[in-house]
């Protein structure tokens, strides 16, 4: 999966990375040029004492290590340059994939996973093309380059470049094979102590009320202790990994010096010789350390890349039509005809042989006990699920014949949990609106029954607003995700106990002023308070995901056992209180 992604995602950057090479290709060749130059200053200069030998050298050993520093210096460049592009690219694909996912992809991966993935996942790929591009083209270069260049200093010594270099190898082979498991399962950790802290954060409220602050900490503690474990496991062998390298590399240089000081005695090698023979073994073994270097890297790379992968080859279960259809008439009518939905691997349906119709300039309330199907129902209209059997159309066509952009463009969803982004109060009302003016804005927090508290805020219509709306309280952020719906003005409502929030006089006021402002809509109410729905010009009444009545207030009262006993359990409580 790894080369599979380099290729993919390197192939736009095939002219950098060509650079790259040869830049290194002419570095690397220039720093093998060095040690024979310096060799022959000491053989043929300093021995002789022939100092204009020694400053001609000089000035070509000066000239040559500028082209290395010069290569060197772009090839980074260039390299660096392309693994940021690498990296930005990966990043927009993947956020791009997981804006096609339904909730179903979103609950398989789950949110931490997903943002670890497109974070740090991410990242440790991106590292491996910028240490590929400085380290790992120039290792086999100077392996082979390093190899040549001793050979033809002494043939002699070269039984110990046989002995070193598979030495080095094996003692790093044997390392890093036990390191591949402990990545994997590093970045699982990862997973984890994102999936407690996202948690923890998200719920700070919850967690504060219940006092459960020593737990919460326990809790992460062992995720943090868990990951820091598996990081220690890494750590201790990638200690053991230079040790290992450096006595290699140190023994090699001993050996060098003790049987090249033989060979010296016995007038078969000259000492510039033996100094340019052990730079070139320092090059050579230097070389099979960047080559190790990048052997760690490559295994956490490549799991991280098999993580990236997934998302990637990953295709939603929402997928588009081949040839979309466009509706002729453009009202927002909503039709459920014969439809079952059952979620992936469950024994039973969730929504059974439904059959019922919204029309436009009425409103239809669903209303049922917890678990009856109610949320579900209503996210079958945008697609956020597909219907395992019979049909969800609007204005006449079945919506997974539809352009998913063309029937979102349709419809505005306040969900169950009301979100609000970071930002502004306007820049959260334009979400579904950009061209939207502050009259229209206004216009919208009226009928939301939002404009007090709007207007009460500091900057008003500039007022911040934090991530997730945590700095209003849960009913003004129900309000303005209400009045970011109707900023749209769309032909299809679908509100999803975004009423739950409210006070029953506020309730009653937003729904009186929502009526006219819909006229012409289709407006889909989910809902557990009676007092929210019995105006409705239609009740759904769903029970074990089936519709067991419909009709208005009063005729359901009479006709619908499963609604009198919820109208009959609410006044009771009412009652009561």
């Amino acid at each position: 999966m790894l080369l599979r992604l380099l290729r993919r995602y390197l192939r736009p950057y095939a002219g950098a990375l060509t650079a790259v090479v040869v830049l290194q290709l002419v570095g690397t060749i220039a720093a093998l040029y060095l040690p024979s130059l310096n060799a022959d200053i000491i053989d043929q200069g300093v021995a002789k004492g022939n100092t204009h030998y020694i400053l001609g050298m000089g000035a070509v050993m000066l000239g040559v290590t500028i082209v290395q520093i010069a290569c060197s210096i772009t090839a980074v460049f260039f390299g660096a340059r392309t693994a940021m592009a690498f990296g930005r690219d990966v990043r927009d694909a993947l956020f791009q994939r997981v804006g096609t996912f339904s909730d179903r992809e979103i609950q398989k991966f789950g949110a931490p996973s997903l943002i670890t993935r497109n974070t740090n996942d991410v990242t440790q790929v991106q590292t491996l093309v910028v240490m590929t591009c400085t380290l790992m083209v120039v290792a086999p270069i100077m392996c082979v380059g390093g190899i040549i260049m001793a050979l033809r200093q002494d043939v002699g010594l070269s039984w110990l470049l046989v002995v070193a270099v598979p030495v080095l190898l094996i003692a790093v082979g044997l390392i890093v094979i036990r390191m591949v498991p402990q990545f994997r399962l590093m970045q699982k950790k990862i997973d984890a102590v994102n999936r407690v802290l996202r948690e923890q954060i998200t719920g700070v409220r919850v967690v504060r009320a219940f006092v459960r602050e020593p737990f919460e900490t326990d809790r992460f503690g062992v995720a943090n202790d868990e990951l820091t474990g598996t990081a220690l496991k890494v750590g201790k062998l990638m200690a053991l990994m230079f040790p290992t390298v450096m006595l290699v590399m140190n023994a090699s240089s001993v050996a060098v010096l003790w049987f090249g000081g033989q060979r010296i005695a016995n007038g078969d090698m000259e000492v510039g010789t033996l100094t340019a023979f052990l730079s070139y073994l320092i090059q050579i073994l230097m070389s099979v350390m960047m080559a190790t270097f990048m052997m760690v890297m490559v295994p956490r790379a490549a799991v991280c890349a098999e993580r990236i992968g997934e998302v990637l080859d990953t295709e939603t279960s929402v997928l588009p039509p081949v040839s979309p259809i466009t509706p002729a008439s453009n009202t927002g009518a909503v039709e459920f005809r014969d439809m079952t939905f059952a979620y992936p691997g469950a024994d039973e349906p969730v929504l059974r042989r439904v059959n019922l119709t919204a029309a436009p300039g009425r409103t239809t309330a669903i209303i049922g006990s917890t678990g009856s199907g109610k949320s579900t129902l209503i996210s079958l209209v945008p697609r956020l699920f597909d219907v395992s059997a019979g049909q969800v159309l609007v204005d006449g066509t079945d919506v997974r014949d539809m352009e998913p952009d063309v029937l979102w463009s349709r419809m505005s969803l306040v969900p169950q949990r009301s979100y609000l982004f970071s930002g502004t109060v306007a820049s959260n009302l334009r979400y579904g609106n950009q061209d939207a003016t502050d009259e229209e804005l206004w216009h919208a927090l009226d009928i939301a029954q939002a404009r007090d508290f709007v207007a009460a805020m500091p900057g008003g219509l500039n007022a911040p607003i934090a991530q997730g709306g945590t700095n209003v309280s849960g009913g003004q952020r129900q309000r303005l995700a209400i009045a970011r719906a109707l900023v749209r003005k769309p032909e299809i409502y679908l509100f999803d106990e975004s009423f739950s929030a409210l006070d029953v006089a506020t309730d009653a006021r937003l729904r009186a002023a929502l009526r006219p402002f819909t006229r012409s809509s289709s407006v889909i109410i989910v809902a557990q308070r009676v007092s929210t729905i019995k105006d409705a010009d239609q009740i759904v009444v769903l029970e074990n995901g089936e519709v067991v009545g419909t009709g208005t207030h009063d005729e359901l009262v009479d006709t619908c056992p499963t609604y009198a006993e919820i109208v009959e359990s609410q006044l009771a409580a009412e009652a009561a209180a």
